[in-house]
């Protein structure tokens, strides 16, 4: 017995008739009624005894016992729904992510933003580490999801989220500011400012470097891009950042240049472990993620 049929008879009943029915349900008088009539007919019994045209339609003694059934059989669903909807964390629940202090606030603010519209009742837990530590977060159940810059492994899966070209930002006086793009050879005897080790970004600058035969010499370490922008912009060095946060804390003064003859790239990726079953949160996040992904142009 097909519970739509039903739910439209108990429509039919509560709401005096097929008119009224059909507007709130949202469906064609004609197909209410057909839908009515195969019902009867798999019943081999009439439920509604309609009367003239506008008078309210009466049930019949088996439409009565079709009727309280009905409602009972349609509030069980309702329940069912509800009990799974609990299970998957609809209404409870807890979303630990991990987010990368670079990029972060470009990339999945307005993807937060949705996931907390989308799911008003899940606990948000936002922890801003940096790659080196987001990995041991996964490991030791600190978060479940993580974003970042990693070298994945057979032990995560991942979402690529946006690939961006590196750039140099370097003072606008510099020599090599002169060229539209740089090579990383050219980067030789340039002092240079680092984010901190627990960046991702850290070994990987250094490892470019390395390829490249180029020597950091007692390089300044920073943890936030604006501050090793305002350092470039006093003098102290260069600086290699994603092109869209170089363009984001742009100085007066300070220039970026496109960075050649590498394979230096900054990739944003949201990873979990592959072995670990995630919670009903998790998994919505990934799904949202995938669905940005797809809108995007």
């Amino acid at each position: 017995m097909d519970l739509k049929a039903l739910h439209y008879f108990v429509e039919i009943v509560n709401c005096g008739g097929f008119n009224r029915a059909a507007s709130k349900i949202h469906i064609s008088q004609p197909a209410l009624s057909k839908s009515i009539n195969q019902l009867e007919t798999e019943l081999q019994l009439p439920l509604l005894m309609r009367g003239k045209r506008g008078t309210a339609i009466t049930l019949t003694i088996h439409g009565q016992l079709v009727y309280r059934y009905a409602q009972q059989l349609l509030d069980t669903k309702q329940a069912l729904f509800d009990e799974l909807d609990a299970l998957k964390g609809l209404n409870q629940g807890e979303l630990k992510l991990g987010l990368a202090p670079l990029g972060s606030a470009e990339l999945f603010a307005p993807i937060i933003a949705k996931y907390r519209q989308r799911y008003p009742h899940i606990k948000t837990q936002l922890l801003v580490r940096g790659g080196v530590e987001q990995s041991l977060a996964l490991q030791q159940g600190e978060i479940e999801l993580a974003t970042g810059i990693i070298e994945l492994n057979q032990d995560l899966d991942a979402i690529a989220i946006h690939t961006e070209p590196m750039v140099v930002v370097l003072p606008s006086q510099h020599p090599l500011a002169a060229n539209t793009d740089i090579p990383m050879s050219a980067l030789q005897h340039c002092p240079q400012i680092l984010f901190e080790p627990e960046f991702s970004l850290h070994e990987m600058v250094i490892s470019a470097c390395n390829d490249a035969g180029v020597t950091l010499d007692n390089p300044t370490h920073v943890n936030q891009p604006e501050f090793g922008i305002a350092l470039v912009a006093a003098g102290i060095g260069i600086m290699l950042l994603p092109k869209f946060i170089a363009e984001r804390y742009q100085l007066e003064g300070v220039v970026s240049r496109a960075l050649t003859q590498t394979q230096l790239k900054w990739r944003m990726s949201l990873f979990w472990e592959k072995e670990k079953p995630l919670s009903f949160a998790a998994s919505a996040m990934i799904d949202l993620v995938n669905e940005h992904l797809q809108l995007q142009p």
